[in-house]
């Protein structure tokens, strides 16, 4: 857990010299006092104020303590350490409740993030689920997770009674708002039609983070509804004061890209915060395919599908994906292979790289570079990736053979993208 405390640096106040002559009293002229030094002001650092956004091991300021999940639900057991790997379902499906914005609690939340802390607890005296989990999930910006938590907080006033494919429920409350957090818990109940069942839920938000819990419920011993959200909001706030105070003390320094030389081979190209080589994030895809002279040059096969290129002698190649609201500006650009299970590894000399990592490193190398990530597996699609994220939405994806939580691991693919590009979901 990161933990700072602000500098102060302390004035030295300078001794009074005094000086006198000694002479012939009648004579001698009056003694002239020495001039003290003025004290040094003391010197602190300015504070503070751009936006909230976590990043890394920051997330774990938003963590719960195994005591304080012990208090508010009621059966957790065998509470574990914080994990930074993420399993993802991702499949969809279901009924579409009306009205369609209870869908998002119904959502897989993680989904489109860039980060995340989870701790998991055993629930023996649930024999149906019997496990509980807490989330703390980084997006690209507040704008992003404040716009999902709108919605969330909105399918918590709308959706006390709605309809899933049958009668459901969710019966909730709200904490007060906070000075920037909000939160509210309560437990969601599904009809028989949908084979029964409830789940006790929870959400908070501040900054560029969603905080989410579930647990299940326990008839004869019910989950603490309006202390989980309190307590839920005033761990936000502190993170958010803590997160400020620390980088107060250590101010954000965006990463200096090299300058690259368009026309060296594609393996002297650097992944960048801002791109790879000559080809940046936001440019058009015309204005790229321009700077990569020489490239062969596939089209979508789709609308809004991604581009590829293939260096002149076809020994390595690169992805263009597009935003999905315009699909002429650049959203992300991979580096040899785009998903786990595609063809052989391609040859990481001839690929651009990120600093000294390439394709066909140990993923062990990405994580000792760039620390403090995510290893993320899909389980719909098998896909397998190690997340490092910036404090501007930039998100480094390296793909991987296997659980990228394996460190032996080996990267198929390098993805440098700009999340703050991606869209929202929308459930109204």
């Amino acid at each position: 857990m990161t933990r700072s405390t602000s500098i102060r640096t302390i004035g030295i106040i300078g001794a009074v010299l005094a000086a006198a002559a000694l002479g012939l009293a009648a004579c001698a002229p009056e003694p002239v006092p020495a001039t003290s030094p003025s004290p040094s002001a003391s010197t602190s650092p300015e504070p503070y104020n751009g936006p909230a956004v976590f990043v890394g091991d920051e997330l774990d300021l938003l963590l719960l303590t195994p005591e304080e999940i012990a208090q508010v639900l009621p059966g957790a057991t065998e509470i574990s350490d914080p994990s930074s790997t993420l399993e993802q379902i991702s499949d969809g499906g279901g009924p579409e409740p009306a009205p369609a914005i209870c869908f998002a609690l119904f959502a897989e939340q993680s989904l489109r993030s860039v980060g995340s802390r989870t701790v998991s607890w055993d629930v023996p005296a649930d024999l149906e689920v019997g496990i509980g989990r807490l989330h703390v999930l980084q997006f690209a910006d507040e704008a992003q997770a404040q716009a999902r938590m709108d919605q969330l907080m909105a399918a918590a006033e709308q959706c006390a009674r709605f309809d899933y494919n049958g009668p459901a429920t969710f019966d909730s409350v709200t904490a007060e708002p906070g000075d920037n957090a909000r939160a509210f818990a309560g437990t969601l109940s599904i009809d028989e039609i949908e084979g029964g069942g409830s789940m006790f839920h929870a959400f908070a938000a501040v900054g560029n983070v969603i905080v989410q819990l579930w647990h299940p419920t326990l008839p004869e011993s019910p989950a603490d509804a309006q202390a989980t959200a309190d307590l839920l909001r005033d761990r936000a706030e502190e993170a958010r004061a803590a997160l400020f105070e620390d980088l107060t003390a250590n101010p954000p320094t965006p990463e200096q890209p090299p300058t690259t030389d368009a026309a060296a081979p594609w393996g002297e190209w650097p992944i960048t915060a801002d791109g790879v080589g000559p080809i940046l994030l936001s440019d058009t895809v015309d204005v790229a395919l321009a700077a990569v002279e020489g490239a062969q040059v596939q089209e979508p096969t789709y609308d809004g599908g991604p581009w590829t290129l293939t260096n002149a002698d076809g020994s390595a190649s690169m992805q263009i994906d597009v935003q999905e609201e315009d699909d002429t500006k650049i959203s992300s650009i991979t580096v040899g292979n785009s998903r786990t299970h595609d063809e052989a590894v391609q040859d990481g000399t001839v690929l651009p790289s990120r600093g000294d990592v390439r394709v066909g490193a140990l993923v062990a190398d990405a994580v000792a570079a760039y620390p403090g990530g995510t290893s993320v597996s899909v389980v719909s699609s098998g896909d397998e990736w190690y997340d490092a994220s910036t404090r501007d939405g930039h998100v480094f994806r390296f793909r991987t053979d296997r659980a990228a939580s394996d460190p032996a691991a080996v990267i198929v693919g390098i993805t440098v993208a700009d999340a703050t590009m991606w869209p929202t979901p929308d459930f109204r």
